[in-house]
């Protein structure tokens, strides 16, 4: 068993009663009185994975200024899709950090209502962005601070989970420049003002070392890529990373992978990111791992443990690897007490994989069985 920190030898019992862990029997002795015994074998158990930035909404293969036009019904039911896919390869909570219209509020909420079994999903509707900014095809345009606060306004009435900025330009989107900031210190001040006063945390996308800077100071919880990229190059600044630190700001990492016929401009751009992330786990930051699903053909919504694995062929341990989409990823969404980790009072997401897990993360793609509050959602037999 890997209870979301470490890895258990031998035999282990985890009892579920009512959608969650009830106990945990590290030795394995057996099953309590009038329980169904669910025998795994040679297996190991994991709690269910957590993909914290995810585009539900979004078509790998599609162009992503399409969303501009498409209705919410097709929105929607693209999302459905997704979500069901990344359930079946062992994903159990998903946050979406960038959709139109709010679509991924029906897919939430019908998961809420129990009318399907889905991922636990977090929303966040059409991150805020300049005009004609990063992304602004899913209609969260808003240039000025009157119009950033009335902005998070409308999203804690529509009862989003977190509010999403886009501090600086993106890769995805013509005419904007992801090495520079989209929104001065104030104005993202106050994003965070009037979030925090209507109860929602706020992430903030953030490539540029100075947007990262910028959003740090003013007060975000979490930076989403996280990426600290110059003009020159990808380097993380000791000075930003020691406010990271001090300031327990989350960094909601998007691993990738590095493909045969990627850019070269693109493999240095992620091999300064790895590095990246050896120097913010090595300085004590909070690091989660997510993979931006939705994006791009390689970036399809069930791509988490193909993008774990590839952390591992670059230096990082299995255990890391795990940690940062398990109990990391669901405390980076707020979602810490109950979720990603196997431990009494926890939600009973689970997934069963082959036991050389701990020695080849690429066993994460053989699913054995997943369970999502207790319920078997996928898996043989």
């Amino acid at each position: 068993m890997f209870d979301g920190y470490r890895f258990h030898d031998g035999p282990v019992t985890v009892v579920v009663e009512d959608g969650r862990i009830g106990a945990v029997d590290s030795p394995g002795t057996g099953c309590p009185p009038n329980l169904t015994l669910v025998d795994l074998g040679e297996a190991a158990l994991l709690p269910g994975l957590v993909d914290a930035h995810t585009h539900l909404c979004w078509d790998p293969v599609g162009d992503p200024e399409d969303l501009a036009g498409e209705s919410r019904d097709a929105l929607a039911d693209r999302a459905r899709r997704h979500a069901a896919a990344a359930l079946g390869a062992g994903i159990t909570t998903l946050r979406d950090l960038g959709d139109r219209d709010f679509a991924t509020l029906t897919l939430r909420e019908e998961y809420r209502r129990g009318a399907q079994v889905g991922p636990e999903l977090l929303v966040s509707g059409p991150p805020l962005t300049r005009r004609g900014g990063h992304c602004w095809y899913l209609g969260g345009e808003a240039e000025d601070t009157g119009a950033l606060v009335a902005a998070v306004r409308e999203r804690a009435a529509r009862g989003v989970d977190w509010v999403k900025i886009m501090a600086t330009g993106g890769f995805m989107t013509a005419g904007t420049d992801p090495c520079r900031p989209q929104y001065s210190a104030d104005e993202l001040a106050a994003v965070v003002d009037a979030a925090h006063r209507a109860g929602l945390p706020v992430t903030a996308h953030a490539h540029a070392t100075a947007g990262i800077a910028a959003a740090i100071a003013a007060g975000v919880d979490g930076i989403e890529h996280c990426t600290f990229l110059t003009e020159s190059g990808v380097t993380a600044s000791p000075e930003v990373v020691e406010e990271i630190v001090g300031r327990g700001v989350w960094c909601g990492i998007t691993i990738g992978r590095a493909l045969p016929d990627m850019p070269e401009d693109i493999k240095a751009l992620m091999e300064g990111v790895w590095r990246n992330i050896r120097r913010l786990i090595d300085a004590g930051a909070r690091v989660a791992f997510s993979t931006d699903a939705g994006i791009e053909p390689a970036k399809a919504h069930d791509v988490l443990p193909d993008e774990l694995a590839e952390l591992v062929r670059h230096g990082f341990t299995t255990t890391e690897a795990l940690t940062g989409a398990t109990s990391a990823a669901a405390d980076s969404c707020g979602l810490g007490q109950r979720k990603g980790r196997i431990a009494v009072g926890y939600d009973a997401d689970l997934l069963a994989v082959p036991a050389r897990v701990q020695q080849d993360l690429t066993a994460l793609r053989d699913v054995q069985a997943v369970w999502r509050a207790g319920r078997r959602v996928a898996g043989r037999g």
